[in-house]
This record gives C-alpha cells, sequence and structure tokens, in this order.
C-alpha cells in the first residue's frame, strides 16, 4: 500500500536529442515497473552499482522530474546543492566551487519551493530561501523537481519546487559505510566519513545514516576600481584609475550529520516517524590589501603604495534539524492522512571587520588608524505544522481529496554590533599586524542593536485544500483548488515607537489543473497551469530605517506587503528511449503581478538632510513644513525608499532534456545526459525594462558515464556553464559572468561489496567574473555619473577526492 522568448534555442542540442530519441526508440518501450514488482535495495547494489543510472520517468500527473540518488553518486557530491548542479535549469549566484541557494529557472532562490521529504523546511536566509549546502548528499534517496504546483502543497513555488527526499527502511536493506578525503589546490586535506543501515525492527523498518563532512573552500580575489566605467570614457584604465584591492578568502569548516526513520507498513495503515539533523562548524576568513596602483605591491604609504589592510573573519555554528511523522488509514469511507511536524534553524555568527588606513595626510603628522567592527548574530527559525486529508472513491477511477494545514512560524533575529579604534604611533607598529592571519586585536564593548536587528515575527497559516483526480483511457487528469490564509506580527524593535508592533493578514485561491496524456507507450504530453505566489522577505516588511543603504538612500521596510502572485503554464513532451532512456522539453511561462520593487517615498535621505544643514544653514523639517527660505534651496537627489506591491513581470523559458544509453550506436554500456535551459524575463523598474534581477540567461549540461564490465570499472565526465546575469538595484547595479565547470570520476569495483572512486572537480578553475557600476543616487545612476566602476575576479583551483564504500 506505501506510496510513496529573447530564447535562441540551440539547434544543434535539439538536433542531437531528437537523433538520439529516434534511433533509441527503435528499442522496445517496456512498461513501468509495477508497485508489486519493487522490492528492497541491498546495500551492495548502492556501494557496487550493476549498470547506469539514468533520469526516472515518473508517473505523477503534476510534471516531475525524478532522479535517483546513483545518478549523482559517482560524481560524489558533497551536498543537495552540488548533486542539483547535473539537473535542468537549476542555477547558482555562490561562490566558485560552493552551491548554496538554488534558482530554479534563473530566479531569485526564494521564487523556489524547497521540501524535504514533501516537507518546508525554514532558513536563515531574508528571502524565506533554504541553503541546499547544508544537507549532505549522502542522505539523499533521490530529487524530485516538480515544476508546476498542485493544490496539496503550499503554494510557495513561482518558479518550481525541489523535493530532497531522504532514504527511509523501506529502500535499503543493508548498510555500508563510506570514508575517504579530499585535497584542495593549496595542499590543505578534509575528511569524508559516513555510513547508512537499513534492516527490520520490530513490526517495522528502520533507517539510521550518519555523516561527517570536511568542507574547504581556498579562493583568490581581485578587484580593480575606477572613477568612471567605459560607457564614457574609452580609456577608463589609465585615466580614472583609483585603487586595486588583491583578497585571500578561505571557508573552512565542518558538517556533521544524523537521520533516523521508523516505518511500519501494514496492510491497513502505514505509520512512519524520523528527522534529520545537521550541525555546520565554519569559520570564513578575508585578507584584502589595497594598493594604489594596478599592479605594484610594495609596504604601505607614504613611501610604498599599501592604501589598507583589511582583516575579516565570522565564526559561524548552524544547528539545522526536523522532526516529522505520518499516520495513513485505509477504512471504508476512504483513505485518511495525519501528519506532524516541527523545524527549526538555528543561525549563531560572531563577525570582525578590522582595517588599517594608512591613507592619511602625513604632512599634517596623521597617522595611521586602526578601525574595527564586530557583529554578533543570533537567528532562530521554528515552524510547526499539522495536516489531515482524506480522500475516497467519487466516480469509476477518479478520487476526490480535500484537507486542512496549519504552520505557526516564530522567527526571532538578535543582530548587534560594536566598535573601537586605535592608532598606529609610526608605521613600525604595523609589523605586529602584517602577518596575522585574523583580527588585529581590537577591544569591543557596548554592544547595540544595528537597525533592524532586533526583532521577532510571528506567521500563522491555515489552507484548506480540495483535490479531484482520476484516469480515462490514456489520460490521467488532476484539478484542484487550495485556499491560503497567513497572518504576520511583526515586532521591531528598533523601529519608531509606533511601528514596533505591527500586524498584516492576506489570504490567496490558489487553483491548479494537469493533465498527462500518454499518446503512445514511449511518448507522454503534460499540460499544467497553477497559481503560485511568493512571500515578501524578512527585511522587506521590518519597519526599520537604515540609513545609506542603497548609495546615499535610505531604506524603510514595508509590513503591509503583500505576496508577489503568479498564473503559471507547463506544456511539455517526453519520448521514451528503449529501456532506461528518456527525452523531454518542456515550455514555461509565468505572468507574475503585485511584483515588490522598491520605491521612492520622496522623503529626503539622512545623507542629504546633513548636507542641507550644513550647506545651507536650514533643516528638512524646516523645508518640509513649508519655510520659504528653506523651499527655496530645497532639492533633495536622494531620498527614503520602501518596498511596494507595484510591479508585474513574465518569466518564460524552454528546458530540454536528455538521459540515455547508447545502445542503438553499439554502445550499451555508455549513458549520455544532457540539458540545456533557455530562460528569459521581463520587469520594468525604475530605469526601464530589465530581467528579473540576477536570472542566467541558460544553463546546460553535457556529460557521460561508460562501465566497464569486464574489468568491473567506470569512468565519466561532466561539463557545465550557465550564462550571465544582470541584476539592478537602487545605486547599483551588477553583471556576474562564471567559467564553465569540468568534472570527472573513475571508479574501481573489488568484489560485490567494495567499490573505491577518485573525482576531481573544478578542473577549468572555474572564475566568477562581476562588474559594478556604482552611484551615489538615483539621478546619477539614470545620468549615468559614476562613483565608482568595479572589475572583480574570484578563481579557486580544483578538488581531487577519493571515497571508498563497502557494503555490510
Amino acid at each position: 500500500m506505501k506510496t510513496r522568448f529573447s530564447l535562441l534555442c540551440s539547434a544543434s542540442f535539439v538536433t542531437i536529442c531528437l537523433s538520439a530519441a529516434m534511433a533509441a526508440s527503435a528499442q522496445t518501450a517496456p512498461a513501468p515497473a509495477t508497485e508489486d514488482e519493487e522490492a528492497l535495495r541491498r546495500a551492495e547494489t548502492v556501494v557496487v552499482q550493476g549498470g547506469i543510472t539514468y533520469r526516472n520517468r515518473t508517473e505523477a500527473t503534476e510534471p516531475t522530474l525524478e532522479y535517483g540518488q546513483d545518478y549523482f553518486q559517482r560524481f560524489e557530491p558533497l551536498t543537495a546543492g552540488d548533486a542539483l548542479k547535473r539537473v535542468p535549469s537549476v542555477t547558482f549566484l555562490s561562490d566558485v566551487i560552493e552551491s548554496d541557494g538554488a534558482r530554479l529557472r534563473g530566479l531569485d532562490p526564494g521564487y523556489t519551493q524547497i521540501l524535504i521529504n514533501g516537507e518546508k523546511v525554514p532558513g536563515s536566509n531574508a528571502d524565506r530561501s533554504f541553503f541546499l549546502d547544508r544537507i549532505p548528499a549522502e542522505l539523499i534517496d533521490r530529487v524530485e523537481i516538480v515544476r508546476s504546483s498542485s493544490a496539496r502543497r503550499s503554494g510557495d513555488a513561482l518558479a518550481g519546487t525541489l523535493n530532497i527526499v531522504l532514504r527511509d527502511g523501506y529502500e535499503l536493506d543493508g548498510g555500508y559505510l563510506r570514508a575517504g578525503a579530499l585535497r584542495f589546490d593549496d595542499g590543505e586535506f578534509k575528511e569524508s566519513l559516513g555510513g547508512v543501515y537499513g534492516g527490520e525492527m520490530g513490526p517495522g523498518r528502520i533507517i539510521l545514516g550518519a555523516n561527517l563532512q570536511g568542507r574547504y573552500n581556498p579562493k583568490l580575489k581581485k578587484s580593480l576600481r575606477y572613477g568612471d566605467s567605459p560607457e564614457n570614457n574609452p580609456d577608463f584604465r589609465d585615466d580614472d584609475f583609483d585603487n586595486r584591492e588583491d583578497q585571500t578568502d578561505t571557508r573552512d569548516g565542518t558538517d556533521y550529520s544524523f537521520n533516523a526513520e521508523y516505518s511500519i507498513d501494514e496492510a491497513d495503515y502505514d505509520f512512519d516517524i524520523g528527522g534529520f539533523y545537521v550541525f555546520t562548524d565554519r569559520t570564513e576568513t578575508e585578507r584584502s590589501f589595497e594598493y594604489d596602483d594596478p599592479t605594484a605591491i610594495t609596504g604601505p604609504l607614504p613611501d610604498g603604495n599599501l592604501l589598507t589592510d583589511n582583516s575579516n573573519v565570522n565564526g559561524i555554528e548552524q544547528t539545522n534539524y526536523s522532526l516529522r511523522s505520518r499516520y495513513e488509514r485505509d477504512w471504508s469511507l476512504g483513505e485518511t492522512v495525519f501528519k506532524l511536524g516541527f523545524a527549526k534553524f538555528e543561525d549563531d555568527q560572531t563577525e570582525y571587520e578590522e582595517e588599517i588606513d594608512f591613507d592619511v595626510d602625513y604632512d599634517d603628522d596623521e597617522v595611521p588608524v586602526l578601525e574595527g567592527e564586530t557583529f554578533t548574530t543570533a537567528i532562530v527559525d521554528e515552524e510547526t505544522s499539522a495536516e489531515i486529508a482524506h480522500k475516497f472513491d467519487v466516480f469509476e477511477n477518479s478520487t476526490l481529496e480535500f484537507g486542512l494545514f496549519y504552520q505557526s512560524k516564530e522567527r526571532s533575529t538578535a543582530i548587534l554590533a560594536a566598535e573601537d579604534e586605535d592608532e598606529l604611533d609610526s608605521l613600525t607598529g604595523y609589523d605586529q599586524f602584517r602577518n596575522r592571519p585574523e583580527e588585529f586585536g581590537l577591544t569591543y564593548v557596548d554592544f547595540e542593536p544595528i537597525a533592524g536587528g532586533l526583532s521577532d515575527l510571528e506567521e500563522d497559516r491555515l489552507d484548506g485544500f480540495v483535490v479531484l483526480n482520476g484516469e480515462t483511457g490514456r489520460i490521467a487528469w488532476e484539478t484542484g483548488v487550495r485556499y491560503e490564509t497567513t497572518d504576520v506580527t511583526i515586532n521591531d524593535q528598533t523601529a519608531d515607537d509606533d511601528l514596533q508592533n505591527v500586524e498584516n493578514d492576506y489570504a490567496f485561491f490558489l487553483p491548479s489543473a494537469h493533465l498527462k496524456f500518454d499518446v503512445t507507450d514511449a511518448d507522454r504530453l503534460t499540460f499544467s497551469v497553477a497559481r503560485t505566489l511568493r512571500r515578501p522577505n524578512f527585511n522587506f516588511v521590518s519597519p526599520a530605517l537604515l540609513e545609506g543603504e542603497f548609495g546615499d538612500n535610505d531604506f524603510i521596510g514595508n509590513p503591509g506587503l503583500e505576496p508577489e502572485n503568479a498564473w503559471g503554464l507547463d506544456v511539455g513532451y517526453e519520448r521514451r528511449l528503449g529501456k532506461s532512456g528518456v527525452f523531454g522539453v518542456n515550455v514555461f511561462y509565468r505572468d507574475v503581478k503585485d511584483l515588490v520593487e522598491v520605491t521612492n517615498t520622496g522623503a529626503p535621505s539622512d545623507a542629504y538632510c546633513g548636507d542641507f544643514e550644513d550647506d545651507e544653514g536650514f533643516t528638512c523639517d524646516q523645508a518640509l513644513a513649508g519655510n520659504a527660505a528653506a523651499l527655496a534651496v530645497f532639492d533633495p537627489d536622494s531620498f527614503v525608499l520602501t518596498p511596494q506591491n507595484v510591479g508585474d513581470g513574465k518569466v518564460y523559458g524552454i528546458e530540454f532534456d536528455l538521459s540515455t544509453p547508447l545502445t542503438s550506436f553499439g554502445l550499451p554500456n555508455t549513458g549520455v545526459f544532457a540539458n540545456v535551459s533557455l530562460l528569459d524575463s521581463e520587469i520594468e523598474d525604475f530605469a526601464g525594462e530589465r530581467r528579473f534581477n540576477d536570472q542566467s540567461e541558460f544553463v546546460y549540461n553535457f556529460g557521460f558515464v561508460h562501465d566497464l564490465p569486464e574489468l568491473a570499472a567506470a569512468f565519466g565526465a561532466t561539463y557545465r556553464k550557465q550564462g550571465d546575469a544582470f541584476g539592478r538595484i537602487a545605486a547599483e547595479e551588477v553583471t556576474t559572468s562564471y567559467g564553465a565547470d569540468l568534472e570527472v570520476f573513475i571508479e574501481k569495483s573489488l568484489g560485490e561489496r567494495f567499490t573505491i572512486r577518485a573525482v576531481g572537480s573544478n578542473l577549468l578553475n572555474t572564475k566568477k567574473e562581476e562588474v559594478f557600476n556604482k552611484f551615489d543616487t538615483i539621478g546619477d545612476q539614470l545620468d549615468r555619473d559614476f562613483d565608482e566602476y568595479e572589475l572583480e575576479s574570484e578563481e579557486a583551483g580544483p578538488v581531487f577526492q577519493v571515497i571508498a564504500r563497502y557494503a555490510f
């Protein structure tokens, strides 16, 4: 019973896919395995893979791509984020060799719903997203990409849903141990240890897993800054050079994880209870040297060209855990399911940033200044949920399901800051700091909350849903509606007294409909339409005033923000290729309403008011009160900005994927994988038309795996590239580019229980390059009057790992 376009299509890729599809389809397409044919998987088949694993063709009515753990394992991803680099339409805007915030269809991580075992999980990020590098890849059983939304789930899935399904006791019999090491470009080694066991326990089955993963990322950064850009001066590199920054940036830490689940599968009921725990201990260390020359490296001013020496150290401890239970019962009136869940994310950080400024007036007997600031961050985000659902047959081959979902979310934030400074009486005093890898040693007292840094948020949801689904011949269909109600209370203790306790509430009807048409045993068409939403960022609803947040412009949150919402359409075609291959193409469109955009309140900024009083002798309050003399010279160029639901937008694209053996070409032991996603969008902001911020233009992956059965060995490679991304906010614009990423593996099995695998990743020394356009005011931005033009590059070297697994 257990159930578990500005688009330019790559003609060459489509031709390859269609050619492979036609050739492979000459093989007989088997019927999908029935539930009775499924069996427990022995641990040794996980360790010693008997063949190449391809994308699964699911029978879900919603358009869903499913990738089993074996699809990823041979490339030994460290995290769920690393695994998802190989699937369609997932981009990242992370540092090199890191994969944290998944951007499905190129959109901001907050547009993507992240589920673990079908349930939402909280994160520390202000955009409500969950970083996938917090989930070790070893815990994963499979990954589901749900392209459209169903009334059964929360509607927070404007871009789609990524469901990370962890192993349970009915999917593994026996256990295995995993041990290995990673070597990084600077010679550092990190350990990788883990184990999984699944077996009988009483009337049910249990699965236990534990993992220890060393994490390390040594990067080199370089920034060149200019006072103008090539837009205005082709010779900007010679005429407008300001400074150069050289930086080392090292992320060093360890992840500890544990998961457990106990399941009972009986004739008339199912029960399972389980959870996972992940603890991250990490230190991020940056050391930056700023020079007044594009290439030279000498000592500090006045005799050298060193302007500043900056040390930034952040100690991070994050705890993430989730507990859930599910009880499903068959009885005379149908099937009833009860769910309970609790999830919590704790983020504790202590960050120091300290800088020695040598750019002082030595002729006036000034001495270098040592300044520092420290922040302590404590964020706790927890969610308690409950759901009851019931379904029963209403007509022949159709069922009706309805249910209620309740969730209580509590999020507390405490960010405190303190400052200190000192003077270096002589340059000889710099010797004690020059080679120190971490903070310079200032003393910090009198911690105070930063603006917006001391707040509590409570969010209560009550959702009801109804779903009708059925089958008629070769057609399966589903239609439903979800009604979501949300009550929000925000207490920001750094806001003005009249804004410290504010409330908001909203409600949405979210209809959805899906149709799956099996045209033949090999060919399938899918059609989906659904309404989805995205709830506002936490930092957008906090009513605190942040001075100088956007250049010279201030920012104040808007507690009255409502979610963005969208009607979406997905149309897909899928063809089964032989016994295990599949080719698919999907076109998607989202019509987004009530977009949250940062708008101008018209109120002058704190920076302008300070200059106005110094220069003119009047206060902004006098001008705003109608003082004629003050009004005569009152002409603000920077303002207080706030978010509003004022925009509309469109998101669209086309997605191809191919996963198949090359049996028809005489290569039955070779499997190929390819996917291409062409992504586009339209939005109108204060400066004109643009894409959704930081949406990559495309992303593609190509790869192969070749088995050598006679040698009990295999090897393979995967190549990935994503397109440029552009983002524009008030007073700043950034274009981000990534180099290509190449990974290879080779493995050898010894007997039926032992496999050793060597993997090389980031073999092309992937580089991330960013171009920043920075302005003081929105007016300067529209006039292209630059405050700073910056070229930044970040690079990391190859990573090599050797991993061994033994089944028992």
